[in-house]
């Protein structure tokens, strides 16, 4: 037996070892997931943060009707240039009281912002360029249809105003109420377990023994799935037994669409998660061509997708953003959701060797970003100080300060 060479760099790529880029899992992972979730209809003030099941089509125009956009005096056809009088007839127009009667050519209209349009109007001139006696006087000129908003001019009836697989806003909510909807079909909500495993893990602010850590990992990512809009499932904590964790497993395949772990990823051999997932012959690709966040298992328990994270918390968050996040929206039938990135220039230099895609705990500041002085993993105080990751490309580069790099903030992953 033959001792093996001694490796100082312990990120090296093993000789022989089928790395899988982090494009290749993805689109694996997008091939082979469709959409989980079923419709349901719910009240506006239900669906913040819920995906529109179907095309929301506008019930009536807005703004339903021609309405002026400021406080003034409305009357037909616009003005030339110069003075002009016009004679002012009795009453006015106010948001949501009617001017019941025409007015005349040669004749204008007191109308406050918001008013429709009384019958004979068309064009409105500021109250601030008019003098107002028996009738008003203003210069040109002003063109016909002035300081109004014409009907339907943002949304028409009948119109499309949002696709289905959209993940609603409060900004969408205000859409939809305007156009006269008061509920909307979305998605039921995506279910999601998450579980811990390994002896080493004891529940936080409980006893920890030589060698035991916090579970760390739980509390993140249930924060996080209720961040996306999905139902987290608490399944706790399993010790490093393989048939307490099959059990485990069957419970939350049960209860959930979906399933998230954290440790035993690897292949040592207390790593029960990827050992289950390889037993029951659906266990995918594993050894990802990234950093942080190598051992990841990606497999099918009970025909619940299986997510299993790295045990270190900084690794199980960033490969829960990469991989996680996309195929959750998938099921959820947000459609697939890439990252959204922004080049921006760089406030470090970092030498990158090729074969794997790197992602440094990053932030902005004065528009240069800036990375966690320790690329160690187990800072796990580099997530709180973060505010976004700087992904490296898969192949070798040289980043000095002022060069561009790709900054994906923690709101393009749906962390705000």
């Amino acid at each position: 037996m033959t001792a093996p060479p001694l490796r100082n760099d312990c990120f090296a790529l093993p000789p022989g070892v089928d790395w899988t880029p982090v494009d290749k899992a993805l689109a694996l992972l997008r091939e082979r997931l469709a959409l989980v979730t079923s419709p349901e209809a719910v009240p506006l003030s239900a669906a913040t943060g819920r995906v529109l099941a179907g095309d929301a089509v506008a019930l009536r125009s807005n703004p339903p009707q021609a309405n002026s956009a400021v406080d003034g005096y409305g009357f037909s056809g616009g003005a030339g240039e110069g003075a002009h009088r016009l004679a002012l007839v009795e009453g006015r127009a106010a948001a949501g009281l009617l001017f019941g009667g025409v007015v005349p050519g040669g004749h204008a209209v007191r109308v406050l912002t918001g008013a429709a349009l009384p019958e004979g109007v068309d064009t409105v001139v500021l109250q601030e360029d008019v003098a107002v006696s028996d009738g008003i006087a203003f210069h040109g000129p002003l063109k016909r249809g002035a300081n109004t908003r014409r009907a339907g001019e943002d949304v028409a009836a009948g119109a499309v105003v949002l696709e289905a697989g959209r993940l609603l806003t409060p900004a969408d909510l205000a859409l939809l109420a305007a156009v006269g909807l008061a509920q909307v079909t979305v998605r039921r909500r995506l279910r999601v377990a998450v579980l811990s495993t390994g002896d080493e893990v004891v529940e936080p602010g409980g006893a920890a023994g030589p060698g035991q850590i916090f579970d760390a990992n739980r509390p993140m990512l249930l924060a996080m799935l209720a961040r996306w809009g999905f139902e987290g499932v608490d399944m706790g904590r399993v010790a490093d037994d393989r048939a307490a964790l099959r059990s485990r497993l069957d419970a939350a395949a049960a209860g959930a669409d979906a399933i998230l772990t954290s440790g035993g990823a690897s292949a040592g051999d207390e790593d029960h998660v990827s050992a289950l997932l390889t037993e029951a012959g659906a266990m995918q690709e594993w050894r990802i061509a990234m950093k942080p966040g190598r051992p990841l298992a990606l497999g099918m328990w009970q025909g619940r997708p299986v997510f299993g994270l790295p045990g270190n918390p900084v690794a199980a968050m960033v490969s829960a953003l990469v991989f996680a996040r996309p195929a959750l929206g998938l099921l959820a039938g947000e459609g697939w959701r890439a990252p959204q990135g922004f080049e921006v220039p760089a406030a470090f230099e970092k030498r990158k060797k090729p074969g794997r895609r790197e992602y440094l705990r990053a932030r902005i500041r004065d528009g240069r970003a800036e990375v966690f002085a320790s690329e160690g993993s187990g800072r796990i105080s580099g997530l709180s100080w973060a505010e976004g990751l700087v992904e490296l490309p898969d192949g070798a580069v040289h980043v000095r300060p002022g060069d561009g790099v790709r900054y994906l903030p923690w709101g393009s992953f749906g962390l705000l």
